[in-house]
């Protein structure tokens, strides 16, 4: 498995980005492959070749944004005892905090403030669960809530996710108001911030829940979900505002380093169905009563229910334990924040 981890680097290396950028421009107009042809920029071969490889190859790429200086294994040195990353082309040392179980550094990528630390992490074996539990995801109330059918508990996760966003969008409404766009791209990113903490947080949890009962994860395939027209303003609303796919991508990558199965099941009626009796009850906001059997509950802890118990969607509908990037890893595969080290990269932007 693939994961990476990003460190501060504290060097100004503003001069070699520079160089970098106009070395992947020349790469973009001359398809060249030759670290020859832009020595005359000055940039080491060994990061040179890198960015050659990269914009050279890509004909699809027309404009130049920003680059990273890429540095390759056979550029890096490691020591474990010391906990310290060498890399000789930049004369940069990097101290690290993350698990040092890592099989090999693959790369590492340079931008203005960080060190991007891709590793290959060793896997573990796969549980086989003795139960399932189901994960019913909230674009309001709880973002999570977890339910165990054998026992019947219920973990409600992430109350104050709703408080989160109500607070931001009243700011950046009077922000939006008053034009002061810079403050409200800052207000925005601290947001952001704060909601990757709760989703890691909320993903964690889960897992360790999964792990304490000896269970496997079920969550809905919710793949087109924002396309349906037939949702309320205020759920459209905090399906976009809330980072939805990103909880999905954290739980994913979790239960697969702790070695939980993870699958997906159908969403149709988990909402509306009886968790008791299967019949299709009345959902009022959170609220769920079945006039069949005459079952009262949470509306999501129904929902949860309801996953725990269906079949799992088979391959090409869903995946039996994650989804094709955490399965596979990937180098964009994010890792929980560690002190003076933070997992990098978040999945796609809703």
């Amino acid at each position: 498995m693939i994961l990476t981890f990003k460190i501060k680097h504290g060097r100004d290396f503003s001069a070699e980005l520079k160089k970098a950028k106009q070395i992947a421009e020349f790469a973009v107009k001359t398809h060249t492959l030759s670290s020859k042809d832009v020595k005359q920029f000055g940039l080491k071969s060994i990061i040179a070749n890198q960015i050659l490889r990269k914009y050279s190859r890509n004909k699809q790429i027309k404009k130049v944004k920003s680059v990273k200086l890429t540095v390759p294994n056979q550029g890096i040195k490691v020591d474990k005892e010391k906990r310290e990353i060498y890399i000789p082309s930049l004369k940069l040392t990097l101290t690290y905090m993350f698990r040092n179980d890592f099989e090999k550094i693959n790369q590492i990528e340079i931008d203005e403030c960080y060190a991007y630390v891709s590793v290959n992490i060793p896997e573990k074996k796969m549980i086989e669960p003795k139960k399932w539990i189901g994960i019913d995801r909230n674009a309001t109330g709880h973002i999570a809530v977890v339910a165990d059918p054998q026992t019947g508990k219920i973990w409600k996760l992430g109350k104050k996710a709703e408080h989160i966003h109500n607070k931001y969008k009243a700011i950046r409404k009077k922000l939006q108001k008053k034009k002061k766009y810079k403050l409200l791209k800052k207000i925005k990113d601290r947001e952001s911030r704060i909601v990757r903490d709760l989703n890691h947080k909320v993903s964690k949890k889960i897992v360790e829940i999964a792990q304490g009962e000896n269970a496997g994860i079920k969550l809905e395939k919710l793949n087109g979900i924002r396309s349906n027209k037939k949702h309320t303003k205020p759920f459209k609303y905090g399906l976009n505002s809330w980072s939805f796919y990103q909880l999905e991508f954290f739980i994913q990558y979790k239960a697969k380093m702790n070695g939980i199965p993870l699958t997906y099941v159908d969403p149709r009626y988990t909402s509306k169905e009886c968790s008791r009796c299967g019949y299709i009850g009345i959902r009022e906001d959170k609220s769920f009563e079945c006039p069949r059997c005459g079952h009262v509950d949470h509306a999501d802890a129904n929902a949860s229910f309801n996953i725990a118990v269906r079949p799992p969607l088979m391959e090409g509908t869903g995946r039996l334990h994650a989804d094709s990037d955490a399965c596979k890893g990937s180098t964009d595969t994010p890792e929980e924040a560690t002190p003076g080290t933070t997992g990098t990269l978040e999945p796609p932007k809703l």
